[in-house]
């Protein structure tokens, strides 16, 4: 295991078999929309995995299994990878290579980040539902995955703040940069496949996380930097392969 960036993150990871592991370093509390394990818990370890982004588009039947069920296909992963303990676990077509990770801190108080970032699935909220619309975080390379880290010891209220104080940062960064729905339309406020990971400290006790609070502005900060830097990773990325993919028949 690692520490990230300068030396000063306090969150270990790895990657391993294009998967980011977030180790703990025990148990603790988090709050995510994860395909497995999401809700409340009591976890060890975060993993996102990539997996392809055309498995479905080219009818590979093996992939395709994989990814109709995520939540058995990340447990058998992590017990390949040699973790027992429990794990969270997300899926992201948006390369490894592409992880963006970010802190901030204000006196004994900081918040760590890990993010992948891509808008190929992005949409406004309130949308119509397509019907047969298959938009699902592990086949699509457009999902946005937001896991933070935080030593404080958060209130059930405050883990479900920084899920909110997130999703607001976000769609800030998206809406300032003008990306459009995958149906065209103007102002996407996040993609269909989007998910948020929240991990609890032993700290000082925090009851509140909103955007008036400490808490709130570091997450707000730790967000917008991350995802305006994923975001553009993914069209450096994707104004680099996509003439090359044009040209190619469907």
């Amino acid at each position: 295991m690692k520490t990230l960036g300068t030396g000063r993150m306090q969150t270990a990871f790895r990657v391993s078999r294009k998967t980011l592991i977030v180790d703990l370093g025990g148990l603790r509390t988090v709050l995510s929309s994860a395909p497995r394990a999401g809700g409340v818990t009591r976890v060890r370890y975060i993993l996102n995995h990539q997996v392809a982004a055309n498995s479905i588009a080219k009818g590979d039947r093996e992939k395709n299994a994989r990814c109709a069920d995520p939540a058995r296909t990340l447990s058998q992963l992590a017990l390949s990878l040699g973790i027992r303990d429990p794990f969270v676990g997300l899926m992201t077509a948006v390369s490894l290579a592409d992880l963006v990770t970010v802190r901030e801190a204000r006196d004994e108080l900081w918040v760590e980040g890990f993010v992948t970032v891509g808008t190929s699935n992005a949409v406004r909220a309130g949308e119509p539902v397509v019907l047969g619309q298959r938009m699902d975080s592990q086949t699509q390379a457009g999902t946005i995955n937001l896991i933070l880290v935080t030593n404080a010891r958060l209130s059930i209220s405050a883990m479900v703040g920084m899920v909110q104080v997130a999703t607001e940062a976000k769609t800030a960064v998206l809406l300032r940069a003008k990306v459009k729905s995958w149906t065209g339309r103007s102002g996407a406020t996040g993609t269909g496949t989007d998910a948020v990971v929240v991990v609890s400290g032993n700290g000082s006790r925090q009851r509140y996380s909103g955007t008036h609070t400490v808490l709130g502005e570091l997450v707000g900060r730790a967000i917008e930097t991350a995802v305006t830097d994923g975001l553009a990773r993914y069209l450096h990325w994707h104004a680099r392969h996509e003439p090359r993919r044009s040209g190619k028949k469907p």
